[in-house]
Formats: structure tokens, C-alpha cells, sequence
């Protein structure tokens, strides 16, 4: 059935458009967007009047769990997540068990996506084999059966002689490389942030430069193999600073960084609350004023989620004994639209963040509203006040440092190829 979108304010980063629109979606694609296209009754109509109207959002980093540990999430609750917070596409970490290193799995992930998943699912193939930092994977293959990058992420390939291979490689396949960036020697046994608030907890810190020296030689292999790197979770001012310098000289880099690294600061850390450990760790104020200019100014391509769901089983724990990672699918939107009431970002770069730019960045045939193209939207309520309840969220998992937090902003409804996914039927 056609899909109607009436009275709603389009804004596409990709083209510029910020203008009352309707848009006509068909047979799973963009037919028309104009003013005052007049429904028929043959037409499902939704009516955004005073809501915008976006690209269907793009989370270009979550963790679905799923081979292996469906206990914290399986690609099903994971796209249930996603839907829920505005997101039609995201692309899952290949951290799982098995590690996604080979075709098998990657067709394991596609077949789950194709049955099990509501929004679109693109899988990211691992750089080395078992994420051991040694032999690399079979990157066409896992090309083949539908991977769209490459990344170790939660890992950094030690050797950078082996780097340069995987980027060499990578090349070959036209595959961009993510860079989980840690000197795991440097960043050993840390829990949270090296500064003034880990030594007054008595908790051991990670460094700033543990990301930074990393940062560094990832773009420096970039500039010399000639293939673009896309640096993840950025957490520092000096990582900022490094992105910013190699873009100014032309390095082809790009990067993003996660909303809680932009809302909160290691002082959250002191509430021991396990859902505050995460990695890179939260930074100092310094640092999160770096990354919100950096996302300004456009250093930082990108915002993503890095959804890491866990469960009880490791979160409910000791501080020194927790899981790193917060689940964050169902408050991504919500936390950038508060950027947006600070006027740190306008409305188009926040939806640039999680559009065009991922889409450009994965080679992905999303991120727009135009005609002929994909009828993949997200309808968004800038007004809509809530409180992050545990007992509403739709991933398996709750490890989240919101909960319980008065947010504004949300996803009205998500559309994937022109059917309305979220509000969920059942």
C-alpha cells in the first residue's frame, strides 16, 4: 500500500532541503516529495504535522551480540532497539562469537537480519582473524556474503607492519577500515579515565594517549597506503586535534564519537554505577567540549551509538569486575537533539551525523530523501518529553546510565522501505 507523509517539515542533509513537504512512498521507494500531493484512498496516510521528517537514521556502530550471546541481545531485540529510537540501518560489530572473520558467519548474520530484523542490517567483517591482531581475514569473501567494512573494534591490531597489511588489503576490495584506537599496553588493567577523579576513587585510569598514539598511526598508515580510515568512539581533545590536523592536509579520515562522550564526564564514574564503564572511558570536561566542537566544525563526521549491551551477569559487579560498554540505541537521538536545544548543532548538522555522512562512509544507497530513492524515513517529535524507563526499553539489555533521566526529543515513527515499523504493531 502506498504510504502517505503529509505536512511534515523534510530536512535532508544531503540535498540542502529544510521545507514543508509532503513525500509519496511506493513499492518500497521515494515517488514524489512536493508540496500538497493529495491522498487517495487507496493510500496510508501519516500525518507529521509540527514533526520532521528525516532520512531514515544510520547507527554505523552497535553490537548485536548474536552469534553467541543472544543472552544480552540477538539481532531481533537488537533492530527492535533501533527501531524504537529512530534508526532504520545499522551496521553490527563483528565481536562476536564466533567472531564475524569469515563468510559463515557473515551469511549466518544476513540470513538472521533477513528473517528476524525490522530495519535494514549491514554487517562489519573482522580485520584479523579471531580479532587476534595476526592473520588476516578473508576480506572478499566476507565482501561477497554482504560485510560493507572492516574493523577489529574492541580490539587495536598491535603490530602496525600488520596493519598496513589490512589496510593494503582493504584496499583491494574497496572495504573501509574502522579503528577501534587503545595501546593496549598503555590502557592495561584501566578502569576509567587517568586524571584527578580516578585518583581520588583509587581506581587504576587509562590515559588520554592510550587512544591518541593510536589515533595517530592509524592516520599515519592511512596517508601512506592511500586508503581512507574511519577512527571510532573518539573520546579525547588531542584525538580531536590529530583528525582535525590530517584533515586540514587532506588525509582521507574520518570519524565519530558516541553521545555519552558528549553528555558526560568521569565525574559519573563516582557513583560506581557499572553502566558508566565503558571504552574508551568517559573524559573530562576538557575533553567533552573538544568533541562537541569537533562535531561543530565537522572534524567529527559522525555519531553513533556503540550500542554494547550486557547483561546482569556482568554489569551487576564489582566496579573493577564490570563489562565495559552502555547500551545506547533507544537514546542516541535523544541526547544529539539536546546539542541541538544548547545550539551546539543546528537541526541539519545533527541529522548530517546520521544520514548522508554514515551512508557516504559505508557506501551505503541511504541517508537521503529524493526521488527513486530508498523509502526509508524516520519522523521525529523535537518536542516530545520523556523519562527513560527500564521496564519500556526494547533491547535484551538495560546497562544504561539514563535510565531514569528526563530526555526530549524522539522517533514518532520509522519507516523501512515504506512500511511503518515503529510504533511497533504488536
Amino acid at each position: 500500500m502506498p504510504l502517505l507523509i503529509k505536512n511534515g517539515r523534510v530536512l535532508d542533509p544531503a540535498s540542502g532541503t529544510d521545507a514543508m513537504l509532503d513525500v509519496l512512498i511506493d513499492g518500497g521507494k521515494i515517488l514524489e516529495l512536493r508540496k500538497q500531493i493529495t491522498a487517495t484512498g487507496s493510500m496510508q496516510v501519516i500525518d507529521a504535522a509540527g514533526l520532521i521528517v528525516a532520512p531514515g537514521l544510520i547507527d554505523m556502530h552497535t553490537h548485536l551480540r548474536e552469534p553467541g550471546q543472544e543472552y544480552k541481545e540477538t539481532i531481533h531485540t537488537g533492530a527492535r532497539a533501533a527501531a524504537a529510537g529512530g534508526f532504520t540501518s545499522i551496521a553490527c560489530m563483528p565481536n562476536t562469537s564466533p567472531v564475524n572473520d569469515n563468510a559463515s558467519v557473515t551469511n549466518f548474520i544476513m540470513h538472521q537480519a533477513r528473517t528476524e530484523a525490522c530495519v535494514n542490517v549491514y554487517p562489519v567483517g573482522a580485520l584479523t582473524m579471531g580479532l587476534k591482531g595476526e592473520a588476516l581475514a578473508e576480506y572478499g569473501d566476507m565482501k561477497e556474503a554482504g560485510i560493507v567494512a572492516l574493523s577489529d573494534d574492541g580490539k587495536t591490531v598491535k603490530s602496525a607492519e600488520v596493519m598496513r597489511r589490512c589496510l593494503e588489503y582493504a584496499k583491494t576490495f574497496s572495504l573501509p577500515v574502522i579503528c577501534h584506537c587503545e595501546d593496549a599496553d598503555l590502557a592495561a588493567r584501566g578502569m576509567m579515565h587517568e586524571g584527578i577523579v580516578s585518583t581520588r576513587l583509587g581506581m587504576r585510569g587509562i590515559a588520554p594517549a592510550a587512544e591518541e598514539l593510536i589515533v595517530a598511526r592509524e592516520i599515519a598508515l592511512a596517508e601512506w597506503v592511500g586508503h581512507p580510515v574511519h577512527i571510532a568512539h573518539v573520546s579525547t581533545s588531542g584525538s580531536v586535534r590529530i583528525i582535525r590536523e590530517a584533515k586540514a592536509r587532506g588525509v582521507a579520515v574520518t570519524a565519530e564519537t558516541a553521545p555519552h562522550y558528549f553528555t558526560l564526564t568521569d565525574d559519573a564514574v563516582a557513583s560506581f554505577d557499572t553502566a558508566t564503564k565503558v571504552n574508551p572511558p568517559l573524559r573530562t570536561q576538557q575533553d567533552l567540549d573538544a568533541i562537541r566542537q569537533g562535531l561543530k566544525d565537522g572534524t567529527l563526521d559522525v555519531i553513533a551509538s556503540d550500542h554494547a549491551p550486557h547483561s546482569s551477569l556482568e554489569k551487576d559487579v564489582e566496579f573493577d569486575h564490570a563489562a565495559f560498554g552502555m547500551i545506547g540505541l533507544e537514546t542516541s537521538l535523544s541526547l544529539t537533539l539536546s546539542l541541538v536545544s544548547e545550539g551546539v548543532l543546528t537541526l541539519m548538522q545533527a541529522f548530517e551525523k546520521y544520514t548522508v555522512n554514515p551512508a557516504r562512509i559505508l557506501n551505503l544507497s541511504k541517508g537521503r530523501i529524493q526521488a527513486g530513492g530508498d523509502g526509508d524515513i524516520t519522523i521525529i517529535d523535537t518536542q516530545a518529553e520523556y523519562v527513560m524507563d527500564r521496564g519500556r526499553l526494547f533491547s535484551k539489555s538495560s546497562n544504561s546510565p539514563f535510565i531514569g533521566r528526563h530526555l526530549k526529543g524522539r522517533a514518532a515513527y520509522s519507516i523501512v522501505a515504506g512500511s511503518i515499523i515503529y510504533p511497533f504493531a504488536d
